[in-house]
């Protein structure tokens, strides 16, 4: 999370503050951030930064068991509300605090000052201080950390979330106190302590550990008899109330004081350096001098770089003074896991009196075996003098003689590239206090630690400074740009940028672009990025070479993804697995460090990963084949149930029964996880010579893509593939996509270029005699020229679809003009006629499952029974179409069900509730689109006939387009004239023996 050291770092900067009242500023001015539940939401988001939280979970930490009845469809009006708060003047979504992403939202801090952030750092830094004997700078930390409480934490945010992280921060809170005054005790400061630890222990009376330290602040300050009264206290407490006597730690305290053993009081280091010497040597050193304490710890890599969180949790105290700590480091091979753990060892090293031991363990060395665990405690227990048992050949003996001779030891050891947890467990120390680092390609599930890292490559920033150092130059712009380059193709990898900077060493900038040009071709690049023996492609070879042959398959088959991420959906179907199977394949590739999680069900491999994945799978070209087909086929399955054409849309391609897509929603909601990569499948389909998946691929998408306002992305795909129609198998893609670009034009409202689209595309489909597509032409030609005002005109367009349909025996298409035709009848004034067609048309829409066309028409029932003075059965119908379009996430259409919901209500006399749902239809335009965007431009086109004219903000239902394109110089005769196709459309529709 992003954060500052001061108040603003800027006049427009945005800070928040969860540490008390949930409050945030811009610039110094206070925001208002809406009511508690839109608070509660807001805090759900800012706690997870950088996480994505589905709408269901948003809604279950929000409200808990009682749910609001609209259920998780009220969450994208909050955010959107936040948003409008939250987000800087002239922001659009992609530059929003909180993003959409994969179904649900997601908190992107940016530059935003966030009061829990920062706490957070000042305790890394805190504690980092602590670990490395800087006990001023750890108090002077803490003490900024807890200045920024400003009372309860998230007080008065309602809902079980928020009750949940109240609790851990007070928790926290509470954490960071007593580890100032830990801290201030050894610094010698006890008179300033016992005053706040007085009132601490009166807060929290059976909190032992406050008593703990509230005893030995009062001994230093040599009030002995005060210190074992808090104890005889606490305890009556303890054990009237709770019926427990003290713990341990409370009980040691106690003994200390009465010893006045200051050694016992104050710690272990104290303790040993207390204590005599024995009277006669340990069991295996009686013949031997006292060893020397040793330092094995390898010289620490030249120029180290960033890793400071990572330092921070490996350095960071807290260790069990009782028992050992253990703490693992897992990555990708060349992530940099030993560079780190040596220097977080070589940190702390101080702390470890009895010696710092290192072992490699060569899990993934192709030039040396495994060593066994007895070699490797042989070799241990000669490190700390030990002979007992050394010659065993037993490991439990071996093990049993190392826990032994390393019982009254407080070490440090450090394992490096274990290849699994069973390698690491016989090897743990027994000694109190003792810490063991250890670093593994796998993550090490099978072993208990305290702290487990994932290393991930160095971020842009921190691989360019460590690139710079390596290579020296002269640290012009020039240069750095070409440094950065670099940065990037070695994927931020240190082993890779260690290798680069290697070849580049004191070379001029013309080799350092040389260079990148060879890297950025993905043939050359695992072959450049190999000096000596160091090679990143050889790292990854041992790490794929360890995995079993079904995980092998899995890899390969990652490599050929037409998308950087990926869910368990999209190996299943490259597979052919089941879902099950496929997630468990992941689960294990993560482990290995080959595949990285990134979200709940998104997985992704790095850049050279990814590289190398795709060379070794060039090796099974039949797998090849069979791979791209899966993936293809998901996603056409996948484009087609997300859209609102129906059921007999797509009569060519893979069979519907294929789709694993329960429902319209499941696969949008797939979809929207994909995010911004969908053009990138058609285009790899292109690439591939999937040319008839790309279109069907296209085609599928139109109606996801334009009903969100992505217009770019959709003439994008066309683009791409309308030139390659002559080489599609598939003849009706020649006209179909023609089709789908005039649509695009004409809801963007560039008649004239969708035009000559359109008509080329009905004469292909006449000739081909395709009467859907000739259907699919015709319609979409009817209503551009309704909207341009040639209402006649349009008319026969519709009228010659309506033949068409009598044909085809369509019910979707059915529906479509069932619920034109109702327009027509509406706008004439004839209600009765137009009350038959919408309802008719609304009985097919839910037949064929097509939750837009739903949710238009019972907008038009909705105006309909506006118009004939029933607002009650109008606010019942509108309140059904509002709750389709939250589900499609479509905004004009929320806008304007909002607007003529505002109608309905100011015809029952509620007129604050009327103005209320007008503001809230200007405000979900205006929030979502600032008014003036290509979406709404084009959506306020595409339903201006029958949406009433949003665009003017005339909410309260006039029908002046219509009127003004029926006001002609003979306006009579003109209605006359709709009214005569109406009628010859009535006498063609033949296909179910019923009149409109």
């Amino acid at each position: 999370m992003s954060s500052t050291g001061g108040v603003s770092t800027g006049v427009r900067q945005l800070r928040l503050a969860l540490l008390g009242p949930l409050q945030g500023w811009r610039g110094g001015i206070p925001l208002e951030l809406g009511p508690v539940r839109e608070q509660a939401l807001l805090a759900a988001l800012l706690l997870r930064p950088g996480v994505t939280a589905s709408r269901q979970q948003l809604l279950d930490g929000v409200w808990g068991t009682e749910q609001p009845g609209t259920g998780a469809k009220v969450i994208p009006v909050y955010v959107h509300r936040l948003r409008r708060c939250l987000d800087g003047p002239g922001n659009g979504p992609a530059e929003s605090v909180i993003v959409t992403d994969r179904g649900g939202y997601r908190f992107v801090p940016r530059d935003v000052w966030v009061d829990a952030a920062r706490m957070e750092e000042f305790a890394a830094e805190a504690s980092s201080a602590r670990g490395c004997g800087d006990l001023d700078t750890a108090v002077d930390a803490w003490s900024k950390a807890l200045e920024l409480f400003r009372g309860e934490p998230l007080a008065g945010i309602p809902g079980p979330f928020a009750q949940g992280e109240r609790l851990r921060l007070t928790e926290y809170r509470l954490a960071l106190l007593q580890d100032k005054l830990g801290c201030e005790l050894r610094l010698g400061r006890h008179a300033a302590a016992v005053g706040e630890l007085f009132a601490l222990t009166e807060a929290h009376p059976y909190h032992e550990a406050l008593a703990a330290l509230l005893i030995r602040a009062l001994y230093v300050g040599n009030r002995q008899a005060d210190a074992l009264d808090v104890y005889a206290k606490v305890r009556r407490r303890l054990v009237r109330d709770q019926g427990a006597e003290p713990g341990p730690e409370l009980r040691q305290t106690h003994e200390a004081v009465l010893r006045r053993d200051d050694a016992l009081l104050f710690g272990t280091a104290a303790r040993q350096q207390s204590r005599p010497a024995p009277a006669r040597p340990p069991a295996g050193r009686r013949n031997r001098p006292e060893r020397p304490v040793r330092n094995e710890l390898p010289v620490g890599v030249g120029n180290f770089t960033g890793r400071d969180r990572e330092l921070a949790l490996l350095g960071a105290s807290g260790a069990d003074p009782d028992g050992v700590t253990v703490r693992a480091v897992d990555g990708m091979a060349g992530v940099g896991k030993t560079a780190l753990v040596v220097h977080a060892a070589r940190t702390v090293r101080q702390r470890y009196p009895d010696g710092a031991l290192f072992v490699d363990l060569h899990g993934y060395r192709e030039d040396r075996g495994t060593p066994g665990p007895q070699r490797v405690l042989r070799r241990l227990l000669r490190a700390v003098g030990a002979d007992e048992g050394e010659d065993s050949e037993d490991l439990d003996e071996l093990a049993a003689s190392w826990r032994t001779a390393t019982a009254a030891l407080r070490l440090l050891l450090v394992l490096d590239d274990a290849a699994g947890a069973e390698q690491v467990r016989p090897l743990l120390p027994a000694g109190p206090g003792s810490i063991l680092l250890v670093t593994s390609r796998q993550r090490l599930t099978g072993l208990d630690v305290d702290r487990r890292i994932s290393l991930a490559p160095l971020d842009l920033d921190d691989a360019v400074g460590l690139l710079s150092r390596i290579v020296g130059g002269s640290g012009s712009a020039h240069e750095h740009g070409a440094i950065r380059r670099l940065a990037g193709l070695c994927d931020q990898l240190p082993l890779a940028l260690r290798i680069a900077g290697a070849r580049l060493q004191n070379r001029p900038l013309w080799a350092w672009e040389s260079l990148a040009a060879r890297l950025a071709d993905d043939e050359r690049r695992l072959g450049e990025l190999s000096v000596e023996d160091r090679s990143v492609e050889a790292a990854f070879q041992l790490s794929y070479d360890q995995l079993p042959a079904v995980e092998q398959r899995a890899f390969r088959a990652l490599g050929l993804s037409p998308t950087v991420e990926l869910d368990a959906l999209t190996l299943a179907a490259m597979l052919d697995w089941t879902r099950p199977d496929a997630e468990r394949v992941l689960g294990s590739l993560v482990d290995a460090s080959l595949v990285q999680q990134v979200a709940a069900d998104r997985y992704r491999l790095h850049d050279l990963v990814a590289v190398y994945a795709r060379r070794v799978a060039a090796g099974f070209p039949g797998e090849v084949a069979a791979v791209r087909d899966g993936v293809f086929r998901l996603y056409v399955s996948a484009a087609r149930r997300s859209s609102d054409w129906g059921p007999s849309a797509f009569p060519t391609g893979p069979a519907p029964g294929t789709a694993p897509f329960a429902d319209w929603e499941e696969a949008t909601n797939w979809l929207d996880a994909v995010g911004g990569e969908l053009v990138d499948v058609v285009g790899h389909a292109v690439d591939v010579g999937k040319l008839d998946e790309a279109c069907w691929i296209t085609e599928g998408l139109f109606d996801y893509l334009t009903r969100q306002g992505r217009f770019h992305e959709c003439r994008t795909a066309l683009e791409t593939v309308l030139p390659l129609v002559p080489a599609v198998t598939d003849r009706r893609m020649v006209s179909e996509l023609r089709t789908c670009m005039g649509m695009m034009y004409g809801l963007q409202g560039r008649y004239e270029q969708a035009h000559p689209l359109l008509t080329e595309a009905l004469e292909i489909s006449r000739r081909a005699g395709d009467l859907l597509e000739q259907a699919r032409a015709l319609g979409n030609l009817g209503t551009f020229a309704n909207l341009q005002g040639r209402v006649a005109e349009s008319m026969e367009f519709f009228a010659e679809v309506a033949g068409i349909v009598g044909k085809l025996d369509d019910e979707w298409l059915t529906a479509v003009v069932t619920a034109t035709v109702g327009d027509m009848h509406h706008q004439l004034g004839e209600h009765e006629r137009a009350y038959e067609c919408y309802t008719e048309a609304i009985v097919l829409a839910e037949r064929v499952d097509s939750p837009r066309l739903l949710g238009k028409t019972l907008l038009r029932l909705g105006c309909l029974q506006l118009d004939r003075g029933r607002p009650l059965d109008a606010a019942g119908t509108l309140h059904r179409a509002a709750d389709l379009a939250i589900r499609l996430a479509d905004v004009p259409l929320y806008a304007t069900v909002l607007g003529r919901l505002g109608t309905a209500a100011a015809c029952l006399g509620n007129v604050a509730q009327a103005a209320e749902f007008g503001s809230r239809a200007r405000g979900v335009l205006s929030g979502r689109t600032g008014g003036t965007s290509e979406m709404v431009r084009s959506e306020m086109v595409r339903t201006r006939m029958v949406w009433n004219n949003v665009a003017a903000e005339d909410l309260a239902g006039s029908r002046e387009f219509f009127e003004r394109s029926v006001a002609l110089p003979d306006a009579a005769p003109n209605r006359a004239r709709i009214s005569h196709f109406l009628d010859d459309i009535r006498r063609q529709r033949q296909w179910d023996g019923t009149d409109f």
